[in-house]
């Protein structure tokens, strides 16, 4: 008998792998994606203190695209370098959540390179 495959299972395996490389710390903190079928989230961890120092969705005020497109995710990844460099953070590290580059997550993190984000 052949089996379905549970997506989010197998991105919850693959965020996992990932995050065993990657860790954010005070000097450089770790950007997180999020995506749902509805919006799109991004924060910016410190991993050391466990606090998440800057987040921006597609629920925000600022941003005007109320969907998850990839429209929206360059809203959302420059306003995330927009108030990361606000609060003088310069480099990250960016932790895709699991999900392939491509599409939206792509199109986030280019979004914030092209914002003044260096990773």
């Amino acid at each position: 008998m052949i089996k379905k495959t549970d997506r989010k299972f197998e991105r919850t395996r693959r965020h996992i792998r990932v995050r065993r490389k990657i860790s954010g710390s005070s000097e450089c903190p770790r950007l997180c994606v999020y995506r749902s079928n509805a919006n799109i989230y991004a924060q910016i961890i410190d991993d050391a203190q466990g606090k998440t120092l800057v987040q921006a969705s597609t629920l925000d005020k600022e941003v005007k695209t109320k969907h998850s497109n990839k429209e929206a995710a360059k809203e959302v990844g420059t306003l995330i370098a927009k108030r990361a460099i606000e609060k003088n953070i310069k480099t990250v590290v960016y932790d895709r959540g699991g999900y392939i580059y491509h599409g939206v997550v792509k199109e986030l993190a280019e979004a914030a390179r092209t914002a003044g984000l260096k990773f």
